[in-house]
């Protein structure tokens, strides 16, 4: 008998909720990034919401693959264009956001690629797991559940026509 996964569900209530905190902790910590540097897709939704709450419009966007499906991933991150590059930012402070540190592969591949270019690198995550690579320095809650965010469940009529077909969306019931 297999365990089935357990699951936590972010409904968009409690993810305001959830970013404000994040806000709230890095004021208060007085980190002040220039830049906010979004990993896509997830990390999106929180680089937006962060950067109205710290007033911050400089926000970067880079892309990154790890996860195939749920709980299916390549064997490490791979970069996906378009690439960044900062340019004279060796003394900036950079918050990089993401949804959530599960392996914290992709993380460490994004810092360490800050860390070589810019002045300050920080992290801040909605969820980080007990497993991540990366321990952030600002985080919503801890857990070991599998998430489904508010962006990633099936919503509306839209659905999927196939779990690996990128795009593919039906309105069929």
């Amino acid at each position: 008998m297999t365990d089935k996964p357990v699951y936590e569900t972010m409904n968009w209530e409690t993810y305001g909720r959830a970013v404000l905190e994040l806000a709230n902790q890095i004021k208060n910590d007085g980190y002040q990034p220039e830049v906010i540097l979004a990993i896509a897709r997830g990390g999106l939704f929180c680089a937006g919401s962060l950067g109205y709450a710290l007033s911050i419009k400089n926000i970067y966007l880079i892309n990154c693959e790890h996860y195939t499906g749920e709980d299916e991933r390549l064997p490490m991150p791979v970069m996906l264009p378009p690439y960044i590059e900062f340019v004279d930012q060796h003394q900036s402070k950079i918050l990089i956001t993401e949804d959530v540190a599960d392996t914290g592969h992709t993380l460490k591949l994004v810092r360490d690629i800050c860390l070589e270019q810019v002045g300050e690198v920080r992290v801040a995550v909605l969820y980080e797991k007990p497993q991540s690579l990366v321990k952030c320095e600002y985080v919503w809650k801890n857990t070991d559940k599998w998430i489904n965010f508010p962006w990633s469940i099936q919503t509306g009529n839209l659905k999927r026509t196939s779990p690996h077909a990128r795009g593919n969306l039906s309105t069929d019931s």
